[in-house]
Parts: C-alpha cells; sequence; structure tokens
C-alpha cells in the first residue's frame, strides 16, 4: 500500500531571490508543489502572516502540518 503524497504550498514573491531558488530546487528534484505568488493572488497575504506570527517572509514552505519558513535557513 502506498502512502499518499502529501501537499506541499508554497508562499512567494516575485522579487525574492531565495522564493525563486525554492522553486528552483523543488523543480529540479521533480518535488510537486502549489504555489501561491503573493504578488498575483495578495488577498492570500493574511494567511501567510497567520504562519509567520505577522512576518511578512517569503518563501514559506508548508507541508501537512509542518511550517517551514525561508528556504535552507534564508529568507
Amino acid at each position: 500500500m502506498t502512502q499518499p503524497t502529501s501537499e506541499i504550498v508554497m508562499y512567494t514573491h516575485p522579487d525574492c531571490p531565495f522564493s525563486a531558488a525554492a522553486k528552483m530546487d523543488y523543480r529540479r528534484n521533480k518535488t510537486p508543489y502549489t504555489e501561491i505568488d503573493l504578488g498575483q493572488q495578495p488577498e492570500k497575504i493574511p494567511e501567510l502572516t497567520a504562519l509567520t506570527n505577522g512576518e511578512r517572509i517569503t518563501p514559506v514552505i508548508v507541508e501537512g502540518s509542518q511550517v517551514t519558513i525561508g528556504f535552507k535557513g534564508q529568507y
């Protein structure tokens, strides 16, 4: 029996080099994810700030109940 793949959601911003690096890494590793580009979807900013204790930081990567702020320790 195979385990279901967990949904990965990545909050990004077009001017953020760490968002670009995270997306490139996920694509290179063929890791599927759903992107929420805050430049295109500003109505999602409250979701982001709820995950970051009010900070407007990207990228934020959500996998199941695990929230990672930044990419490889950088944001």
